[in-house]
């Protein structure tokens, strides 16, 4: 049976939260009546991530060898006949009303793509406090949405060219504004979703310093093509050494 929908969860030595992870996907998809499928995508992770996502009930487990997220994510997409593609990162948790809410905004045929209101699965310090609740009211406003939960329907991926390769972050931001540019002549709209909002891990607080997201964001802003290095982009990329000693 061809799957009316995907999920697709990018993953990087991601053992320790996957489980989770596709334990409340699994549960959103038991809410919903239409057939879908979870894809799992290892991305050259030096953990168990893909045996723990085989383990943890993902219909399929494709491997992507090159460390980049947008590749990932589109290596999911590639996978699938899908008609509807929801993206989720492997540090999300999505509740069953969000998922409802994405697929009925798809299938209404006035929706091209769209996004969800995130919220921290824990205390974290100011200034992640701060980026959150301002990406959330930017995204409410101008229709941006996270990469943590991206849906889209399959068509509007493809006319977008997917996510951007050429990038190491920020991915999500152009595919969306490629996808509102087609949307517009068809008069679709992108719509983001503000209740349920997604749960997404706020360890990066942990891992990192106030300065490291201060500096991490005058890279991104203030040097042209930055997104473009992945040496430029290590916030999204790094692990510290006793994390990775965990895994």
């Amino acid at each position: 049976m061809t799957p009316h929908y995907a999920i697709v969860i990018p993953a990087y030595n991601e053992e320790i939260l996957l489980p989770g992870t596709i334990a409340a996907a699994r549960e959103a998809m038991n809410a919903v009546p239409e057939p879908g499928e979870l894809i799992v995508v290892n991305n050259n992770s030096n953990d168990r991530t893909g045996e723990v996502a085989a383990e943890s009930g993902a219909d399929q487990v494709v491997f992507e060898p090159h460390n980049q997220i947008a590749r990932a994510r589109n290596a999911g997409a590639e996978n699938t006949s899908a008609e509807f593609l929801v993206f989720v990162d492997a540090d999300t948790q999505i509740e069953a009303g969000t998922m409802r809410t994405a697929l009925e905004n798809l299938e209404s045929k006035d929706i091209a793509a769209g996004g969800a209101r995130i919220v921290m699965d824990q205390p974290v310090i100011p200034i992640v406090g701060w980026l959150t609740d301002n990406w959330n009211r930017v995204g409410a406003a101008f229709n941006f949405a996270a990469g943590s939960f991206f849906y889209c329907r399959r068509d509007a991926f493809e006319a977008g060219g997917g996510f951007d390769e050429s990038v190491y972050a920020g991915e999500e931001v152009w595919l969306a504004k490629r996808i509102k540019k087609w949307a517009k002549k068809r008069k679709l709209g992108f719509e983001v979703i503000q209740n349920p909002p997604v749960l997404t891990s706020g360890r990066k607080s942990d891992w990192f310093s106030t300065w490291d997201f201060v500096r991490q964001l005058a890279i991104i802003f203030l040097i042209p093509g930055a997104t473009k290095s992945k040496k430029m982009c290590q916030l999204w990329y790094d692990r510290p050494e006793e994390e990775a000693g965990k895994d």
